[in-house]
């Protein structure tokens, strides 16, 4: 049965979020225990026994003190007995006579001494009687009311008080940061071969190639680090034997077409037949067009690496092409945007956005918003939009509303913007058609 939610809510919300974090915590919980359960054991059982039996045996000789100037009053007699605790006790009692008990604020000392002193003292006398902690570092002064005046007891502290309790506090706590040093500096060599990892991840998920990882830490971060330097090299040969072979394929299908398009420039001009020639060669140049759409997608622009590059140009590059093909195009970018980015695919996925903007609308309006962590690139048109229902099936290969579309534009910027990092959506515009949000990690 698992935890309440509003208290799962509150330990999700307490736990350290990082490996490192949880892994200290899993040693200081249970060594902090250990050390209260210790302290506990100690200072319950033995420790507390060991004060309770001095303070019994300072209250005692106090009340057979008082008992022996009860038995044998007078002055000589009380001197007399006053002196003999003095050597026998090695407590410093004297009387001060005529004077009344004056009741004064007690102050409490760290550890148990003061009040089992004080409940020994309670269970042994039957007079009025006052503690005083502060009045001499070395001893604890016991003032007793007895029917001649105040009798004023200098108990020394450490008959009543061991002080162990101070070394055994420190004890625990010199140790406790000790281990919990030694065990973060082990954890944190350990989790350090943990992060290269994921930052590897990261870098080889989002275009940049890092290179093979030094395998370090515990056998099993090792087995990750050497696993995923394989899967690094594999995927590596993969996609050279998939643009070796991709090159090939195209320039076998483009021979024929080229030879096609020779053929009907070389026809002789016939008026009766320009029409079907020109829906030939329309078509010619279609299929090239649908080929070279279609080697795009399956090559993916997975053998470009990342590098610093200044996104602002990129997109003022995009919008003098869009209006070189005659489009109404509106640029609101600032200077520079440096980002990490595989250019040439960049350039290809917002000149897709573009062209599918500019084929359905009349004014296409490309943006960017620099971000502490994003930056975000939109692509407004006053075109006729597309339903929310559709808006994410026509990111499909295949998937396409213009007419004579390979419908693979939108599958290939988004294809490329997420090995980016980042993520596309298509919102309502404010120029009442569609826009493309596109989402950059910094």
């Amino acid at each position: 049965m698992g935890l309440p939610l509003p208290f799962a809510r509150v330990v999700k919300r307490v736990l350290p979020r990082s490996l490192l974090g949880r892994s200290l915590l899993m040693i200081l919980v249970p060594l902090v225990l250990l050390q209260a359960v210790a302290l506990q054991i100690y200072y319950g059982s033995h420790l507390d026994l060991v004060y309770r039996r001095l303070s019994s045996d300072v209250a005692g000789e106090v009340a057979f003190t008082l008992q022996l100037m009860d038995r044998y009053p007078g002055k000589e007699n009380t001197d007399w007995i006053l002196d003999a605790a003095r050597r026998q006790f090695g407590l410093d009692i004297r009387l001060d006579p005529d004077v009344n008990f004056v009741p004064h604020r007690r102050v409490n000392v760290f550890g148990p001494a003061d009040d089992d002193l004080q409940a020994a003292l309670r269970q042994q006398l039957v007079a009025p009687f006052a503690m005083d902690w502060g009045y001499d570092p070395q001893s604890v002064l016991i003032r007793i009311q007895v029917p001649d005046g105040v009798l004023d007891v200098l108990a020394p502290r450490k008959r009543v008080d061991l002080g162990a309790l101070f070394l055994f506090v420190a004890w625990v706590l010199g140790t406790s940061t000790l281990l919990f040093a030694i065990a973060a500096l082990f954890m944190r060599n350990q989790v350090r071969g943990i992060r290269r990892l994921a930052d590897a991840v990261e870098a080889f998920g989002v275009g940049r190639d890092p290179g093979p990882i030094r395998p370090e830490g515990a056998t099993e971060v090792r087995r990750a680090a050497t696993a995923f330097n394989r899967m690094q090299e594999r995927i590596r040969r993969f996609l050279t034997q998939r643009t070796e072979m991709l090159a090939g394929v195209s320039h076998d299908l483009r021979t024929p077409l080229t030879r096609m398009r020779l053929a009907l420039a070389m026809l002789p001009p016939q008026r009766e037949l320009a029409d079907d020639l020109a829906e030939i060669t329309a078509d010619v140049e279609e299929m090239e067009r649908m080929i070279e759409g279609y080697l795009a997608f399956a090559r993916g622009e997975g053998s470009e690496q990342a590098e610093a590059a200044n996104l602002s140009e990129i997109l003022q590059e995009v919008a003098a092409g869009a209006r070189r093909s005659g489009a109404a195009i509106e640029l609101d970018v600032p200077a520079e945007l440096t980002l990490k980015l595989r250019v040439g695919a960049v350039r290809r996925a917002l000149t897709n956005l573009v062209d599918n903007a500019r084929r359905h609308a009349h004014r296409v309006v490309l943006a960017a918003m620099p971000g502490t962590r994003v930056v975000q690139v939109t692509v407004d048109d006053d075109g006729p939009g597309i339903p929310p229902e559709r808006r994410e099936s026509v990111f499909r290969p295949f998937e396409s509303d213009a007419a004579g579309g390979t419908g693979l534009g939108l599958t290939i910027a988004r294809d490329i913007v997420r090995a980016h990092g980042g993520e596309i959506v298509l919102e309502d515009s404010p120029l009442g058609g569609l826009r493309a949000r596109i989402r950059l990690p910094v």
